[in-house]
């Protein structure tokens, strides 16, 4: 079933939808959606190494741009959109938290989520919830994502055949190994 889906994610990242699609899932991700652009950027790279930093570029401009739409949601609609997205992450408790970070360090703590796997949307809301400076957050939301993601182009477009074949040689592990990866980033979120 694994092999099945990886195919058929495969053969969906070399169609001709799928940027637009990459840009759609970034963009409500920095802002709403559970799901990391990363499981669409991985292997549209690896389906098509040459266009890597195109799709590096889509991805970073999809998620700056959800990064502001977080923004505008935690600025005029946190009681009513915000605060429902926080809960569904089970983060209230980390919510003040970050109340506490942005009063220390504006958005500079931006620079490390944007660039880390923890929940970026978490961090763009609290950003317009606690008023940092607009312009200033958004320069810093497409420096950490645009590192982030054409870090992984990079990567991967290096990695490039021999990086694929490991893929899939070894697919069923590594699938396992990010399951586990992603319930620890969860875990650790929950916890601290």
């Amino acid at each position: 079933m694994i092999r099945r889906l990886y195919h058929w994610t495969m053969s969906q990242a070399a169609s001709p939808h799928a940027p637009w699609v990459l840009f759609w899932v970034a963009l409500a991700e920095s802002s709403f959606f559970p799901i990391p652009p990363d499981v669409l950027l991985i292997p549209m790279i690896l389906a098509q190494p040459g266009r890597a930093f195109k799709l590096a570029a889509i991805c970073t401009i999809g998620s700056a741009l959800g990064g502001a739409l977080g923004y505008l949601i935690g600025q005029e609609f946190m009681p009513i959109l915000g605060e429902p997205i926080i809960q569904f992450y089970g983060a209230q408790g980390r919510y003040e938290q970050l109340g506490e970070l942005f009063r220390q360090y504006d958005v500079w703590i931006i620079a490390v989520a944007g660039f880390s796997p923890i929940p970026y949307k978490l961090f763009t809301l609290s950003a317009g919830a606690f008023g940092s400076p607009f312009l200033l957050f958004f320069g810093v939301s497409v420096l950490a994502r645009g590192a982030r993601f054409f870090l992984v182009a990079t990567l991967l477009k290096w990695g490039g055949d021999r990086l694929r074949s490991l893929v899939e040689k070894h697919l069923e592990l590594l699938t396992v190994a990010l399951l586990v990866l992603v319930i620890v980033a969860f875990t650790l979120v929950k916890l601290f």
